[in-house]
């Protein structure tokens, strides 16, 4: 019987021992044959389409000469690795992509985010969630669906208020975004209610650049980075598409947004300026 679909975790300790068998210097064939296992079955672990069992594990960070807080990490990893998130009771509706980055954003210890088109999901509220929710299944959906969708999005949200320790969140928000006018004055109105009050939250930074940056590198559009709590757990990057979701796993790469991110945060209002300009926001709508 094959393995069920690996978790997040399961996929992130996989990528984790690929990357240790080829800093030792290890061919696949190379390390198989010192373990003593066929090279399929190297392989099928290193992609997470073989689970990987306890005794395997230490096996295998004992060939690539791992010890000390790394090797504890790995191993702490893997203790929860099977264990399924309150999405899963979902997966029957959600897309995969979407699936997968729930997944991954509750195993991370932060998130940088820019958005350029609407307000990052674990800050709208109920109604603006609906909007947004509503407009991007074309109207296709059932109610009933997008009410499912609703759930999910406002499940999420209880990272940073019921989690411990709560997920840091660091949001750069585009004027335009803030502007568009989603679910009429009432909705906006309490979204920027909302916005105010998480930001007064701690682990929450926001800020907003505004329409007089111009150019900035940011202009491809919206993207997030999470950092794990793993020491040695690489970041990820993740740009969301019409049709599914990017996953930016190259350490270059992802250097190369994290600088992205922090020349917008240079050029971003501060954030009591950030908070004082929703606040007039907020006003206009009143």
């Amino acid at each position: 019987m094959p393995d069920p679909s690996p978790t997040i975790r399961e996929r992130r300790i996989a990528i984790e021992l690929r990357r240790l068998r080829e800093q030792t210097g290890l061919t696949l064939d190379q390390a198989a044959e010192r373990l003593g296992w066929s090279r399929a079955t190297l392989s099928r672990m290193e992609t997470a389409v073989r689970r990987i069992k306890p005794t395997e594990l230490q096996r295998l960070l004992n060939v690539y000469n791992v010890d000390g807080r790394r090797r504890g990490d790995i191993a702490e990893l893997a203790r929860g690795a099977r264990e399924r998130g309150w999405w899963h009771r979902y997966t029957d509706t959600l897309p995969a992509a979407y699936a997968t980055y729930i997944a991954l954003e509750a195993e991370a210890r932060s998130l940088r985010c820019y958005d350029a088109l609407v307000v990052h999901g674990l800050l709208q509220t109920e109604d603006y969630a609906r909007e947004v929710i509503r407009a991007g299944l074309m109207q296709l959906a059932p109610d009933s669906e997008v009410e499912r969708r609703v759930e999910v999005r406002l499940n999420r949200q209880a990272l940073l208020t019921e989690r411990d320790p709560p997920l840091e969140l660091w949001c750069v928000i585009d004027e335009n975004t803030l502007r568009r006018m989603i679910g009429g004055e009432g909705v906006m109105r309490a979204q920027y209610t909302r916005l105010v009050e998480l930001a007064e939250c701690p682990g929450v930074t926001l800020q907003v650049l505004p329409h007089k940056v111009g150019a900035h590198p940011g202009v491809e559009g919206t993207f997030a980075i999470l950092e794990f709590p793993e020491r040695y757990m690489p970041d990820v990057g993740y740009i969301e598409a019409l049709n599914g979701a990017l996953y930016i796993e190259d350490g270059a790469q992802v250097h190369a947004y994290s600088l992205v991110f922090n020349h917008l945060v240079a050029e971003a209002l501060g954030i009591g300026e950030s908070a004082a300009f929703i606040r007039r926001l907020m006003e206009e709508e009143t």
